[in-house]
């Protein structure tokens, strides 16, 4: 009976969530941390805008997703509050230029979900937490508020996390559904879309380390950097399927591979910066019978990469 008892106990014990290959742990109404095998991998912050103070109202506008840097328990690899510009954080997706009719006709602009000035996106609840031995995931509800602090829109948000190798694989959906008859979300490639901007680090040291990988071009020049604009609406900056920067943080040098869809709205139009800020934008016209689904994928390593196998990963992500 003893030695059943033992073998019991054993059983539940790798049965536990500590023993799942990922695991969540809540800091309840700050964050939440993603492991691995108890290494940290991701932190989704989801704090409720504060608004007691300039600073602290800075620090909450919207929800974001750090990457931690490989085998550290607190340094990230991307960017928080704070640095060259403070509404670059990690994995994020806003638009500064966001227009909405409401049920009375009126329309009403100038709306910034991106720098968040007057208007803020603020988490509202987890409508999914799992996590098990090959994948992680969450999803968030996140209302999108305007500058009077009306709730113009609801975005559900699902992040899964899951290894390729050694890489860490992370896919972003978003399902944007406005509460109004219609919005109008617009921006330009520096300021709106799904984008990733790495540590600040990279921005005051390591800038001339960084290139960029494109599908068109190829491996590009270290500190050079190709921009959509009105003057450069070519193959090379527009709609494309994949993209990868390359940056210097904590010594170590990583590479992040951006995959969009072709099903997400076009044109797609991408912007990069040496200091690593990197994504696309579009335009789009959302209605409550029609809501807004975008999907992309990060891949994320330390080391290098070569265009080839960005190059099947992105027709996997495609096919898939």
């Amino acid at each position: 009976m003893k030695k059943i008892a033992i073998l019991s106990a054993v059983c539940t014990l790798l049965a536990s969530p500590s023993f799942a290959d990922f695991q969540w742990k809540d800091s309840e109404g700050k964050h939440l941390d993603l492991f691995h095998d108890g290494q940290p991998v991701a932190r989704y912050v989801y704090e409720a805008i504060d608004e007691s103070s300039k600073e602290r109202r800075e620090e909450t506008y919207k929800p974001f997703c750090h990457i931690y840097q490989w085998w550290s328990k607190d340094q990230f690899l991307t960017k928080g509050p704070g640095g060259k510009y403070t509404h670059h954080r990690g994995i994020y997706y806003g638009f500064s230029r966001v227009s909405y009719t409401d049920a009375d006709g009126k329309t009403h602009g100038k709306i910034d979900t991106w720098h968040c000035r007057d208007a803020h996106q603020i988490h509202r609840k987890f409508t999914k937490q799992e996590a098990g031995k090959s994948s992680a995931a969450i999803t968030s509800e996140i209302d999108w508020i305007d500058n009077e602090g009306n709730a113009f829109a609801v975005e559900s948000r699902t992040m899964t996390f899951s290894r390729k190798n050694k890489d860490i694989v992370v896919d972003f959906t978003s399902t944007l559904t406005p509460k109004v008859p219609e919005v109008q979300l617009d921006g330009d490639p520096q300021h709106a879309g799904f984008q990733f901007r790495a540590n600040n680090e990279v921005n005051d040291s390591t800038k001339n380390a960084t290139y960029y990988i494109r599908p068109v071009t190829g491996v590009g020049e270290r500190g050079k950097t190709i921009n959509w604009s009105g003057k450069n609406d070519t193959e090379a900056t527009r709609d494309l399927p994949w993209k990868a920067m390359c940056v210097s943080v904590g010594g170590k040098t990583y590479t992040i591979a951006y995959l969009d869809s072709p099903d997400n709205p076009k044109p797609a139009r991408f912007s990069e910066r040496d200091y690593g800020r990197f994504g696309s934008y579009f335009v789009a016209t959302v209605t409550p019978e029609d809501p807004l689904t975008v999907n992309y994928r990060l891949i994320i390593r330390m080391g290098e990469m070569e265009p080839e196998e960005i190059e099947k990963w992105s027709k996997e992500f495609v096919a898939n």
